[in-house]
């Protein structure tokens, strides 16, 4: 792995200096690169670039960390990915399915199959169910509970939305807020598409696209071959030998601005002490949060708005089990509360390249966290020990089989949307943008937002032609959240700029 490195203490000078090497500021750092710019860009990671989509090798099997499918409606990032990549893309079949109560339910749902697997007497439920959350609504609708049950009844809100939602988002349903399910809950939703088969099962559905049918998905993908994090390998190669530099295992320490020149100089904490980069321009994709606590003198905003935005973090358990393949999902969604594990990724799926043994199935099971509790804090061992006893449970393998494991934790995987935090950013984006105009926020944790990451990587595109511009002419904040989540539609058939996909707000227990 080709790193640069600098001189303890001593400044080096950049045109355009970046916090972070993952997709939105390696994207920038290319094509500043190609523009002829001098880049200096900081990594903390002492190993890996890519961030949340790095690839993490370990004894010669790799991990994905949350899957990442290479899909895109904006032409210039699929362009892009084919740029940087232009030989390493494989086409991948398309398969998820949903576990509950030890069976499994095709994604999207297969009515009929559905209906067998919840039975005759549990369909029939779920239909009284519905029927009375529509004849006796809930006026007072606050929470995605109150939505949902609404939209659904209490049975299937019970059955497929409570479980899982709590999982990922570490709150109770009654403490989200509702505009979350009424912007995320739509025809897709295994809710949705088990009530349209009961409804068309009785002839209830007059018209056969009434808002309920489940939206058609792609059934193939493209991904690189050894993973996503070989996409940002070749970025980080390509700023490299355009005479640039990646300086890894560099934490961001402080960020000072010239009074008079304007120039700033970033301090970072390396292997062999601080480095100081002296730049015109910084693009920073670190938490919004620690950017503003680490700018020098604090602005305002570091004192009454970064420290209330908060975040949701993340872990992979990778096991790897002497089997062929056990199943051959990309991942399973989990909607049992038996198991804490929300989702198995099985990678070989994914590309048959990132396990090298026949012989040896490699699957990843995702669990949601926050930093520090029970399950971040707990030993790798005692990880896969529950990794593998949950596998038990689930029916997916023979504990007897596990050859071996490995753990990866990310730190603010997903950006925490509660009551005030849209407020909280919009008083930091005012300050800092307007005190700083050379100070340019980009990516999932450095806009706090829940961006996937083609987004990611278009806010930085639109960055760079701002710098090149010499003024802010692209609102970055336009660039849209929702990336067609499911991944309908055709690829490259728009541009990613629309409206943005809520994710869930806590709501107040007060009437």
């Amino acid at each position: 792995m080709s790193v640069a490195t600098k001189p303890k203490n001593r400044p080096t000078s950049a045109d355009v200096a970046i916090i972070g090497a993952g997709p939105a500021g390696l994207t920038a750092a290319y094509l500043l690169t190609k523009e002829g710019y001098s880049v200096t860009v900081i990594e903390k990671d002492p190993v890996y670039v890519g961030g949340i989509s790095r690839t993490v090798e370990h004894e010669g099997f790799r991990f994905d960390i949350g899957g990442h499918r290479f899909f895109s409606k904006s032409q210039e990032v699929v362009d892009l990915w084919n740029e940087i990549l232009p030989d390493d893309f494989i086409q991948r079949p398309r398969m998820s399915r949903i576990y509950y109560e030890g069976k499994f339910y095709s994604y999207p749902l297969r009515a009929f199959e559905a209906l067998w697997n919840l039975g005759v007497v549990r369909s029939t439920l779920c239909m009284v169910s519905y029927a009375k959350a529509k004849l006796l609504p809930n006026k007072n609708v606050r929470s995605f509970e109150d939505w949902t049950i609404n939209q659904f009844g209490r049975k299937l809100y019970s059955i497929f939305f409570k479980t899982y939602t709590e999982k990922v988002w570490g709150m109770p349903c009654d403490e989200m807020s509702a505009d979350w399910a009424a912007q995320r809950i739509k025809g897709l939703s295994l809710g949705a598409a088990v009530l349209d088969g009961l409804k068309r099962s009785l002839g209830l559905n007059k018209r056969p696209n009434d808002g309920m049918a489940t939206k058609t998905l792609l059934e193939t993908f493209r991904y690189p071959r050894l993973g996503p994090g070989m996409m940002w390998d070749a970025a980080r190669d390509k700023v490299i030998a355009g005479g640039n530099h990646v300086l890894m295992a560099h934490s961001f320490k402080q960020l000072t601005q010239d009074q008079v020149s304007g120039r700033w100089r970033l301090t970072a904490n390396g292997p062999d002490g601080d480095v100081v980069i002296d730049a015109a321009h910084v693009i920073s994709s670190a938490p919004m949060r620690e950017l503003a606590a680490r700018i020098h003198p604090l602005p305002a905003c570091a004192l009454n708005a970064a420290p209330n935005l908060k975040y949701r973090d993340f872990l992979t358990v990778a096991l790897k089990i002497r089997s062929e393949d056990l199943f051959p999902d990309n991942w399973i969604y989990i909607h049992d509360s038996k198991v804490q594990v929300g989702r198995v990724q099985n990678f070989r799926s994914w590309s048959p390249e990132m396990v090298p043994d026949p012989a040896i199935a490699c699957v990843g099971l995702e669990y949601f966290c926050f930093e520090g509790d029970g399950l971040w804090a707990s030993s790798d061992d005692d990880l896969i020990a529950l990794a593998t006893k949950e596998m038990a449970i689930l029916g997916l393998c023979d504990p007897k089989d596990v050859v071996g494991g490995a753990v990866v934790r990310q730190e603010k995987a997903y950006p925490v949307y509660d009551d005030d935090y849209a407020a909280h950013v919009e008083t930091m984006r005012s300050e800092l943008e307007a005190r700083y105009p050379t100070l340019h926020m980009v990516g999932r944790n450095g806009m706090h937002r829940y961006n996937n990451q083609d987004h990611a990587m278009m806010t930085a595109m639109l960055t760079v032609r701002n710098i090149v511009a010499g003024e802010r002419v692209y609102d970055i904040w336009g660039v849209n959240e929702d990336a067609e989540y499911h991944e309908s539609g055709t690829e490259g058939e728009q541009a990613a700029l629309a409206s943005v996909r809520d994710v869930p707000a806590r709501v107040s227990k007060a009437a």
